[in-house]
């Protein structure tokens, strides 16, 4: 757990998928075409947390949906990448845009469109039910499955290794 500490106390920047991290991966479209999914409230309140303590979040998804645009804005991530067949375009450009480098950046993914991303950055997380190809390459993997409470698992890894956990959590207490 030293490595992985180690790892996660150098990130500047989170990246998460959407469907099959911030989601548990369904899709739902109803008669009206409209798209519905679900997200977990908790991972939004580990969201916040990492976010008042100095690490923005982005996201890169291959989809694009007004349901995630609603729910980005809701959190207060501008950094949103949708449409993204080719994930390491957008990466490298978040990169670029906030002067990082690799290694201080941290992506989570859950099947096999995230693994180009994974390879490059400096901490790689699976969520618990990704395709088990995507946890042979993953540093560490969250104990909750994707849209169960994973992100919130990522979150408080990120800042417990960085040493703003308790002081995040002493605002609820």
């Amino acid at each position: 757990m030293q490595e992985i500490f180690a790892q996660a106390s150098v990130i500047k920047l989170l990246i998460c998928d959407v469907d099959g991290v911030m989601t548990d991966g369904s899709l739902f479209f109803g008669d009206n075409a409209l798209e519905y999914k679900a997200f977990h409230s908790r991972d939004g309140l580990g969201i916040m947390m990492l976010q008042r303590s100095g690490v923005p979040l982005a996201v890169i998804t291959a989809r694009t949906s007004e349901v995630v645009t609603h729910r980005m804005k809701n959190l207060n991530i501008d950094l949103v990448f949708q449409g993204q067949l080719n994930k390491v375009q957008a990466f490298e450009q978040l990169c670029q845009q906030l002067e990082l480098t690799p290694d201080q950046v941290a992506y989570v993914g859950d099947d096999l469109v995230d693994l180009p991303v994974m390879k490059k950055v400096g901490f790689s997380i699976a969520v618990a039910d990704a395709h088990e190809r995507v946890k042979q390459f993953a540093d560490w993997t969250t104990q909750h499955n994707g849209g169960h409470g994973a992100v919130r698992d990522v979150c408080e890894l990120l800042m417990a290794a960085q040493g703003n956990l308790e002081e995040q959590f002493a605002v609820y207490l």
